[in-house]
C-alpha cells in the first residue's frame, strides 16, 4: 500500500470519528502545551536572572566574612569581625586583576526629613562603588575621596527613597535628611533600577562615605563586606584566585580555615541557573503525565479500531492487504493523532506562555528547541503506543476476521 493511499485511509478512519479522536488528542493537546508553557517560563527566568545579575555587575567580585574554627569551635558568619580596611587596601595595592574596590559597612533604619519618614538601608561606601554596582547618578555628584578623608556628612540617595521622603518635583539636592539622628546633606540622585533578581529594591539605599558610616555611626573598627569588580570579565576567575591569595597572607590562612568567603558573579548566575534547571525539570516531569496519559490514550483507543473493524481487516486481507499493510495502516492512524493533537498543543502552549507574560509580567521565553522537542515527542508517542494495537490488528487470522460479528 502506497503511502498516499495510507494516509487516505487513515484520515478517513479519523474523520468518520471526530468526538472521540479529539477526545483522544485532548491528552496530547495539555500534554505538550504544558510542556512547552514549562520551558518559556524556566526559559525566561534564567534570561531574567542573567540580564539582572549583569545589571548588577558582571565582574562584581563580593568578599564576606567567613566562618573559622577558633579553639576547636566553628564560629559562624555572623559573629565575624575579622575584616578590615587593611584587607580593603590589601587588594587595592597587590591585585593586578581588580578595576575598582571598595568596603561596605551598612545599617538600616528611619530616614527622615522634616515630618515624612521612611524605612531605609544606609551604606559606607568608596566612590568606586557605582563602577562596581553599574550605579549612574540621576542628578548632582558623587562624594569623593576628600569627602572620606573628612569623614563629611553627605549622602547619595535612591529613587525610592526620594519618592518617599520628598514632594512631587521637588529638588532633594541641597536638602538634609537624618539617619538614626545623624544628619546627612544630599548631594545626589541615583538612576533607577528597580528590583533585583532576589525582589529587593535597588532604589532604597542611602550612600554615603565609607568613614562617615564607619566611625560617626556605627562605631565600629572593621568592615561588613568588600565589593570588587575585575578589569574584564575574561580575568574574573583569576582575580578570585588573585584576591583569594592576597587574603590568605594577611590573615596567614591556608585555605582550610580562611575567616572569609569569596562570591563572583559567575558562581551566583551558575547557582541561579542550576536552580532554574531544577525547577524547569520538575515541572517539565509534572507537564510530560499528561503526555504519558495521551499516549495511553492512543493505545487504548487504536485497540478499540482494532477491535471494531476486524471484519473491514480481514476483507483487506482476502483481497490481498499483507500484514505489513495493516501494520502501517493502524501506525499512521496513531501517528495522525499524535502529530496532529501536537500541533494543536504547539499553538495551546505558545499562546498560554504569552497569556501568562500579559496577566503575570512573568518572563517567558519560547525557543526553537523546545518546539522541535515537543514536536519530536508527539511522533514517537505516537508509534510508540500505536506499535502494539496495529501489530495486533496485523497478527489477526483473515478467516476468524472475517467471520468476526
Amino acid at each position: 500500500m502506497v503511502f498516499s493511499n495510507l494516509t487516505k485511509v487513515a484520515w478517513k478512519a479519523i474523520i468518520l470519528n471526530k468526538l472521540r479522536t479529539f477526545l483522544t488528542m485532548l491528552g496530547i493537546i495539555i500534554g505538550v502545551g504544558s510542556v512547552i508553557t514549562m520551558l518559556a517560563i524556566g526559559e525566561g527566568s534564567k534570561q531574567s536572572i542573567k540580564s539582572q545579575i549583569s545589571q548588577m555587575g558582571s565582574n562584581m567580585i563580593t568578599i564576606r566574612a567567613g566562618s573559622e574554627r577558633i579553639g576547636g569551635v566553628r564560629v559562624d558568619d555572623g559573629s565575624q569581625r575579622s575584616m578590615t580596611i587593611k584587607d580593603v587596601e590589601a587588594i587595592q595595592k597587590n591585585a593586578k586583576n581588580i578595576e575598582y574596590v571598595s568596603p561596605i559597612v551598612q545599617s538600616s533604619g528611619q530616614t527622615i526629613h522634616e515630618s515624612s519618614n521612611w524605612p531605609s538601608s544606609i551604606y559606607g561606601v568608596y566612590p568606586e562603588y557605582l563602577s562596581i554596582k553599574k550605579m549612574e547618578l540621576k542628578s548632582g555628584s558623587m562624594f569623593t575621596e576628600r569627602h572620606i578623608n573628612q569623614s563629611a556628612k553627605v549622602a547619595v540617595i535612591g529613587q525610592t527613597v526620594v519618592d518617599n521622603l520628598f514632594k512631587e518635583n521637588e529638588n532633594p539636592i541641597g536638602q538634609t535628611i537624618r539617619f538614626k539622628n545623624t544628619p546627612f546633606q544630599i548631594i545626589g540622585v541615583l538612576e533607577s533600577k528597580g528590583e533585583n533578581t532576589f525582589g529587593q529594591d535597588q532604589d532604597n539605599v542611602i550612600l554615603a562615605p565609607f568613614s562617615t558610616v564607619q566611625k560617626r555611626l556605627l562605631s565600629i573598627n572593621y568592615v561588613n563586606s568588600i565589593v570588587a569588580s575585575a578589569k574584564d570579565e575574561s580575568v574574573a576567575e583569576q582575580a578570585v584566585d588573585e584576591v583569594t591569595e592576597i587574603l590568605q597572607k594577611v590573615h596567614k590562612s591556608n585555605g582550610e580555615n580562611d575567616p572569609f568567603r569569596i562570591m563572583s558573579m559567575e558562581e551566583l548566575l551558575t547557582t541561579a541557573s542550576s536552580t532554574t534547571d531544577i525547577l524547569t525539570t520538575l515541572l517539565v516531569a509534572i507537564a510530560g503525565i499528561s503526555l504519558l496519559i495521551g499516549g495511553i490514550g492512543i493505545m487504548n483507543i487504536m485497540y478499540v479500531s482494532v477491535k471494531e473493524r476486524t471484519r473491514e481487516i480481514g476483507l483487506r486481507m482476502a483481497v490481498g492487504a499483507r500484514s505489513k499493510d495493516i501494520l502501517l495502516q493502524f501506525l499512521t492512524e496513531a501517528i495522525f493523532i499524535s502529530v496532529t493533537g501536537g500541533l494543536i498543543g504547539v499553538v495551546v502552549g505558545i499562546s498560554a506562555a504569552k497569556i501568562i507574560t500579559i496577566f503575570t509580567q512573568w518572563p517567558t521565553i519560547i525557543t526553537v528547541s523546545s518546539l522541535i522537542i515537543s514536536f519530536f515527542v508527539c511522533a514517537v508517542t505516537g508509534i510508540f503506543f500505536g506499535w502494539y494495537p496495529a501489530k495486533k490488528a496485523a497478527n489477526l487470522d483473515p478467516i476468524v476476521a472475517l467471520r468476526y460479528e
